[in-house]
């Protein structure tokens, strides 16, 4: 019987007119031998066999695979001119300052140089006073007219009184006593002075002895002093960015783009390295205007593969170095980014490119559109992602600010000093007394350097002591004494949950105070401007309650110094926000009955 012959064989196999004709889409080899040397060898013999192969594995369905041969961009950059503190809801914007980092404008913070009517910063005070000396030094003055000394009594540093209370933080401490009476007449306080001239007044006013050419010269000096000290420490003009309540920075820029304003904000800005994830879109926001966006810019480029460690390698004969080993990353089903990274990683590393694309720093650059031209002289043209009819705020991004697409360079230092910690405050949990304490660990003292909060403390504690000594309990004594509560270290400030008025559910913290130990009726104020917020003015300060989590939270106070990129130094006073180290016990106790002392 012959075999009926199929006119139409693909018809037929759709149709299954003939079940014995049978379809194989994988080949087996017969091993002849159990050593794989030779064929680890790779031998090319057939040209046929490796034309099979390749017809097995699917490469001759005709898919353009071209690589990029060239790619033409558009691209607007364009620069953030607006600056907004959002701290302060009514802060206004203003023009953000050209050639300086982000970062000093932003954190910047100004200078304590008083706590309520007690002068503190004598560091600064004296570098003031000894630079006005040396202009006023410089003035060719005539012998026998020079005001120097009049200056040192015009604006002076006081001797505090070791007798008096209002004193003690310029007297408990050994080291700072002993600067104040090295410096206490013999040099000027020149913030006094910077003050006066700030106010409007002439540096020689109540100079008396100069001749009409050398007081003008005086004179003349005076914006050289304030102009040499406000380039010295870089110092908000206005409100400032940092949000006492929320304990971190917040804040707005702008830019002109083609499609209008565009304002991107840094809600959540913790301080020290500030990068573009700080950033999200805000539309609808506005900074009174940004200007005209400039003339987008149209380079074409030749594209590179992407390469990275231990990526696989298109090459046989070529081995990996092993330094990378993506076999051993174990990510979780619900690990997503993970999981995307090791696809990337693995599978399709091959097929990305780079491209170059030089824009300064400070601006936002937006790409209008690219033109990418491939081996085979197709030429496409690639949108944006997240743009056109096949948008859709769901889909997943990475790189962008929200629903304004772009990449923003800010303006940033590559490096920057951090100063030693002036300022050190964490902000913890005691589960067992119910509240949060901010504990001073580090404080600024009088002549400007920061000292532990614990020592700083007892020595105020122990002058107190000495001005108003205990009393002793007279006859006849019981055995046991009571007491209302404990006492804890006098850096350790009480904030109590209250409600937010209006609503009887959501808590915030509430700072409080402690009594002293010597006199009941007086309260421990803060010593740090951190914790001092709004105390001078009579007012309540209130920090959120997630802001303190279990793990606590640490602010830290110091000067930041940097050059920027034309090579100016700027320093500027700023606030970071860390993770605590979790929660403390203050030991605070109430209704004690303790052992009376023998007499």
């Amino acid at each position: 019987m012959s075999e009926p012959r199929i006119a139409d064989l693909p018809a037929a196999l759709a149709r299954r007119d003939f079940p014995t004709v049978g379809l194989w889409n994988r080949l087996e080899g017969r091993p002849r031998t159990t050593d794989f040397a030779r064929a680890l060898r790779a031998e090319v013999r057939d040209p046929l066999w490796l034309l099979a192969r390749q017809w097995q594995l699917g490469e001759f369905r005709a898919t353009d695979g071209g690589s990029p041969v060239t790619a033409t961009y558009s691209v607007v950059a364009s620069p953030l001119t607006r600056f907004r503190p959002d701290a302060d809801p009514a802060a206004p914007a203003g023009p953000l300052p050209a050639g300086r980092p982000l970062e000093t404008v932003v954190e910047r913070r100004p200078l304590p140089f008083a706590f309520g009517t007690e002068p503190i910063a004598f560091d600064l005070r004296l570098s003031l006073g000894r630079r006005w000396l040396k202009l006023v030094a410089r003035a060719s003055i005539p012998p026998g007219h020079d005001p120097a000394e009049q200056y040192v009594t015009l604006y002076p540093i006081a001797a505090p009184d070791p007798d008096a209370e209002a004193d003690g933080q310029r007297v408990a401490h050994p080291e700072v006593w002993a600067g104040m009476q090295a410096m206490a007449g013999r040099r000027m306080d020149g913030y006094l002075l910077y003050q006066h001239i700030k106010g409007g007044g002439l540096a020689s006013d109540g100079v008396t002895g100069l001749r009409k050419q050398d007081r003008d010269a005086v004179n003349a000096l005076g914006p050289r002093l304030t102009a040499w000290f406000d380039q010295l420490i870089d110092q908000p003009t206005a409100a400032t960015a940092w949000d006492p309540r929320r304990l971190e920075h917040r804040f707005s820029v702008a830019t002109a783009t083609p499609g209008g304003e565009t304002v991107l904000s840094a809600p959540e800005y913790p301080g020290g390295e500030l990068d573009w994830h700080a950033f999200s879109g805000s539309p609808g926001d506005t900074l009174g205007g940004a200007g005209t966006a400039p003339a987008p810019l149209n380079r074409t480029v030749f594209p590179t593969s992407a390469k990275f460690t231990g990526m696989p390698l298109p090459r046989w004969w070529a081995v990996e170095d092993g330094s990378t080993n993506f076999a051993a990353v174990s990510p979780d089903s619900t690990d997503l980014a993970r999981l995307i990274f090791l696809e990337f990683a693995l599978v399709y590393s091959n097929d990305w490119y780079l491209l170059p694309c030089d824009v300064l720093a400070g601006t936002f650059a937006a790409v209008q559109g690219l033109a990418v031209t491939d081996v085979f002289g197709a030429r496409r043209w690639i949108t944006p992602a997240g743009t056109g009819a096949a948008h859709d705020w769901q889909s997943w991004s990475m790189f962008t600010l929200g629903d304004t697409a772009g990449l923003l360079l800010p303006p940033g230092t590559p490096k920057v000093a951090n100063g030693p910690g002036l300022e050190e405050v964490a902000l913890v949990r005691d589960e067992n007394a119910n509240m949060v304490w901010g504990i001073e660990q580090t404080v600024r003292m009088a002549t400007g350097e920061g000292r532990p909060g614990a020592e700083a403390a007892a020595e105020t504690l122990a002058f107190r002591r000495r001005l108003h000594p205990p009393t002793p309990p007279g006859d006849p004594r019981a055995p046991v004494a009571y007491q209302v509560m404990s006492s804890v270290p006098e850096n350790w400030i009480p904030f109590i949950p209250v409600h937010v008025p209006g609503d009887d559910r959501s808590v915030q913290l509430q700072r409080a105070a402690m009594p002293s130990e010597v006199d009941a009726t007086q309260a421990i104020p803060p010593r740090t401007a951190l914790l001092r917020e709004g105390y001078d003015a009579g007012q309540s300060y209130f920090v959120n309650e997630e802001e303190v989590p279990l793990t606590g939270t640490r602010l830290t106070a110091a000067y930041n110094r940097t050059r920027t990129r034309t090579g100016q130094v700027v320093v500027w006073l700023t606030v970071r926000r860390d993770t605590g180290r979790g929660g403390r016990s203050s030991g605070l106790s109430f209704d004690l009955l303790t052992e009376t002392p023998p007499a």
